[in-house]
């Protein structure tokens, strides 16, 4: 009697291993915001600052008018310059808090990297023990159920289930065996069963741990090129009110009024882009963080970035398009025989088939005819699919049944004498035709018919394609089926196109393809020769599952394995640039109304005629611009939670996205300042300040 039986892998001991990467704090964690608050005084070194030169321009002001406030002690003076540096605190406290996730998910996994004994094979025989800091690249080394794998590596002996929650995030265990395209382990994970020997490939400080910590805590972090661009825009604007803030002096002099310097350092202030000026850094932290939040790590920025201008998604149709397991779902004999005889000699040929397609033959056979399990001959021999004969059989009684690929089952019919039937080539098309697989069955020189195997689309899968499509985005489908099943699949998913029968070789040169075409390709892979497709991509995300090879040749790593993230990887990138975009908007808009506050302020006593332009009616020149001063910097701190959580990603086009941008953010970024500085001014004047 053969009976075939799965085994389920033992679950992790709770408390072993602390939780993914991912983590689960809330946005204002009491610890997280506890660290940043110091963190924003540490920050308020000169060399800090410097980096951020709108920032840096504040914390000089800021100097200036303690100078100015300790030779002309007065209560305008300090409030001026209690407001200006807390502006600078606040927006230091905006980077810290971005900045703070990581360094608690970094804290957690340096707990994992502790002191591991590492069982090293030696070269003449036996084991040592050895501290896995000292272990080197090309070493070997022994995991047994409830070790912990010492370092990054790829199996090269057995096949063990492991624990991989302290990077992922996820409790069930993951079967990883030598050979193949699951073979690499990571350093830190936990071995639950079975023995293998792993051959360590990351030379000392260099493993995918050490790597993960600098990424989530910022070590690493560089500027993104838009970034960049953006930041010497902003260093333009500021540059340019400087002269201007300058020359009111000598205006105001010849206008005989004097304009203490205090408020000078103000104007400026409140003229340049202080408030994108302190949030930048942070949108850009933030937004590695959402990705980290959905266990897909990246290399840089700049990969974060690209994926927001990603207009091509290559997108492989198995596990990610559709769920993965072709399933045996209809039975279609051949003329002069019956479907029974076919579930019969379909399901004798599958017993010892391990694969999803397989197990599912015999379950449809027993289900439709309740042919359950048989007694088979001790001279049986199974016969294993080979990529070469593309059949799989079992040979049993002078019987030789074979199944597989309708080509290749119809070559070795012949070639056993028999003549294929009438009607099986517009049999086997018409299942192609229908998004299926055909698998021909035959008995010696007979087929017998036809099994239908079919791929089922994700459900939802054709709704985010339909959303990619309206924000510009063309999808293609990679599989390596025939181009009748590819089409009919491609149809049923909604992608835009496909190529069917791919090879490495065809996926490279599509990448190329579209890359001349001047368009920015992003797509997934976990084996060895996905390798060129990934690194030639734009934005590559390699499985966490796959190979070392995959992993190093990707700029993003995904922890979950879940190639369907990609289309998550797009979202988020698309929601970094909206974000920075939107808050520029903003913080560019919001100075109109400081114009209408300061500006009447300066020089009203000398002109009266610009009382004209206090439309808020705002109490008095000093109360002005104090109002606007401590709006400029309120305003950071309101717009914290929204720098780190993101602008809500709606999929539409790019003119519908600018329209709600200019409705939103510019006309918003002119009308509320107006109201709350009218407010401020209101407060200070209830509190007898002015």
């Amino acid at each position: 009697m053969t009976t075939v039986t799965d085994s389920m892998p033992s679950q992790a001991q709770p408390g072993d291993l602390p939780h993914g990467v991912a983590g689960s704090r809330s946005l204002f964690d009491r610890e997280i915001m506890g660290r940043a608050l110091v963190d924003a005084f540490k920050k308020l070194d000169p060399r800090v600052q410097i980096r951020n030169p709108v920032m840096f321009v504040v914390l000089v002001g800021t100097v200036i008018t303690l100078i100015e406030s300790i030779a002309h002690p007065g209560r305008f003076q300090w409030s001026i310059t209690v407001w200006l540096f807390l502006t600078v605190i606040f927006a230091n406290f905006a980077e810290a808090m971005a900045e703070g996730r990581g360094k608690a998910q970094a804290d957690t996994l340096r707990r994992m990297r502790a002191e591991t004994t590492a069982r090293r094979l030696r070269a003449g025989g036996g084991e040592e023990s050895v501290p896995a800091s000292s272990l080197s690249k090309g070493d070997q080394v022994v995991c047994e159920a409830g070790d912990l794998i010492p370092s990054d590596g790829e199996i090269v002996e057995g096949i063990a289930s492991v624990d991989e929650s302290a990077i992922t995030g996820e409790s069930a265990p993951v079967i990883r065996e030598s050979g193949g395209d699951r073979s690499a382990v990571t350093g830190g994970t936990r071995v639950l069963s079975d023995r293998i020997v792993v051959r360590i490939t990351a030379e000392r400080g260099h493993t995918f741990l050490d790597r993960m910590i600098n990424l989530v805590e910022g070590a690493n972090r560089q500027k993104t090129p838009n970034e960049i661009a953006l930041t010497i825009l902003l260093s333009v604007l500021t540059i340019v009110f400087i002269p201007v803030v300058v020359t009111l002096q000598a205006f105001g002099h010849y206008a005989g009024a004097t304009v203490p310097v205090v408020i000078l350092v103000a104007l400026l202030v409140c003229l340049i882009p202080t408030t994108i000026g302190a949030l930048l850094s942070a949108i850009g932290i933030a937004g590695m963080d959402r990705l980290v939040q959905r266990n897909v790590l990246a290399m840089s920025g700049r990969a974060v970035e690209a994926a927001g201008d990603v207009q091509t998604l290559l997108l492989d149709k198995t596990g990610t398009i559709t769920l993965g397991n072709r399933m045996a779902s209809a039975f279609y004999p051949a003329h002069g025989h019956t479907e029974q005889e076919l579930a019969d000699a379909a399901q004798l040929a599958s017993l010892a088939d391990e694969t999803p397609e397989g197990r599912s033959i015999v379950v449809l056979a027993k289900e439709r005819f309740d042919i359950r399990e048989r007694e088979l001959a001790d001279d049986r021999a199974f016969v294993p699919f080979s990529a070469t004969t593309r059949m799989s059989g079992l040979d049993m009684d002078g019987r030789r049944i074979r199944k597989g690929a309708a080509e290749a089952v119809r070559s070795w019919v012949v070639e056993q004498g028999g003549t294929p039937p009438q009607g099986l080539r517009e049999l086997v098309d018409r299942i192609a035709r229908a998004g299926s697989t055909p698998l021909v069955v035959a008995d010696g020189p007979e087929i017998l018919g036809v099994i239908e195997l079919k791929d089922v689309v994700k459900t939802g899968i054709r709704e985010k394609f339909d959303h990619m499509r309206q924000i510009g985005i063309r999808t293609v489908m990679i599989t390596g089926d025939n181009p009748l099943t590819a089409a009919a699949i491609a149809q049923e998913a909604g992608v835009d196109d496909f190529l069917a029968e791919a090879t490495p070789e065809a996926k490279l040169e599509l990448i190329r393809q579209e890359q001349e075409g001047g368009k920015l390709v992003a797509m997934t892979g976990d084996g060895t020769n996905d390798a060129p497709a990934l690194a030639q991509a734009d934005v590559g995300v390699a499985m966490n599952t796959g190979t070392t090879a995959a992993k190093e040749a990707g700029n993003m790593v995904d922890l979950d394995s879940n190639p369907t993230k990609l289309i998550d990887v797009v979202e988020i990138g698309k929601q970094l640039l909206i974000t920075r975009g939107s808050l520029t908007t903003f913080s560019i808009a919001n100075d109109v109304a400081k114009y209408f506050a300061i500006i009447p302020a300066l020089f009203v006593a000398t002109y009266p005629q610009l009382d004209s332009l206090n439309v808020m009616r705002l109490h008095s020149p000093q109360s002005a611009v104090l109002s606007a001063v401590i709006f400029n910097a309120l305003v950071i701190v309101a717009l914290i939670p929204l720098a780190l959580r993101g602008v809500r990603f709606k999929p539409a086009s790019a003119a519908a996205i600018l329209r709600r941008n200019v409705l939103i953010y510019a006309v918003g970024g002119i009308v509320v300042p107006f109201i709350f500085i009218k407010l401020i001014d209101l407060v200070l004047v209830a509190l007898h300040a002015y």
